[in-house]
């Protein structure tokens, strides 16, 4: 990951490679540094240069010394909303059709970004995760088909290779890991989410891994049009299952 340096540049040089790995997502929040002889060796660099160009990004706030813990890329994905407005869209459902509208164009255009742009590194990770997703399908095990759900698309965005679309999709994904939006395990509970939405990230997959942006952006739209299909479905039959035990329960009237 960390090249020699040159050492016309030291620790300007130093810092350069450093804040291109976090901009470019290689590193990202909470990874930690190597221990600084290893770094010094592998970049190449005295220590004492090497401790000029970790000030400079600690002074950066791009990475935080742990006392006897060692050097560590800082917390960098921000909130997309403040936390009133996190609280205010939690209160107000009807939010969640403007996120559903957002993720459908940012992620439609990071598919096709993905199919355009991806690496072979991309696809090999976007394959393992689809294994990983089709294993979790076999033994039901919903916890791991929702953190996949999340990892593949997180995936799918750093195939994208745009820095700016990475880090909003980060953040956008940071609210949907903490159930700010909806709850995934509603939308699993439908009798064919699970299946449908394996097939959809197999089909992203697919359109990404033979390079066909139209596919792979069209699928992307399936995709999300589909999860906020259902979950309206889900929340309407979820209302008239709650009406109905209202029903069943009400005393009969005396005659």
């Amino acid at each position: 990951m960390f090249q020699p340096v040159d050492h016309q540049k030291t620790a300007n040089a130093v810092v350069e490679q450093i804040e291109d790995l976090i901009l470019k997502g290689v590193l990202q929040s909470g990874d930690r540094l190597p221990a600084e002889r290893d770094l010094a060796d592998q970049m190449n660099v005295s220590r004492p240069v090497l401790r000029d160009a970790l000030k400079t990004l600690e002074d950066r706030e791009l990475i935080s010394s742990r006392r006897g813990g060692g050097t560590y890329v800082a917390e960098l994905i921000g909130p997309i909303f403040s936390e009133a407005v996190v609280q205010l869209i939690a209160r107000h459902p009807g939010a969640v059709n403007d996120y559903f509208e957002f993720r459908r164009g940012i992620e439609s255009q990071a598919a096709a970004l993905a199919a355009a742009r991806a690496a072979p590194s991309d696809l090999a990770r976007l394959q393992d995760i689809v294994r990983q997703m089709q294993e979790a399908h076999d033994s039901e095990d919903l916890s791991a088909e929702s953190r996949l759900d999340v990892a593949f698309h997180h995936a799918v965005g750093e195939a994208a290779h745009n820095v700016v679309m990475l880090h909003t999709l980060r953040s956008c994904y940071r609210l949907l890991e903490n159930g700010v939006f909806y709850n995934r395990g509603r939308l699993y509970h439908h009798p064919s989410a699970r299946i449908e939405l394996l097939q959809q990230h197999k089909a992203i997959a697919d359109a990404i891994q033979t390079g066909d942006a139209d596919r792979a952006r069209q699928a992307s739209e399936n995709h999300i049009d589909y999860v906020r299909g259902t979950l309206a479905e889900t929340k309407d039959l979820d209302r008239r299952e709650q009406l109905a035990g209202l029903r069943r329960t009400r005393k009969p009237a005396r005659a």
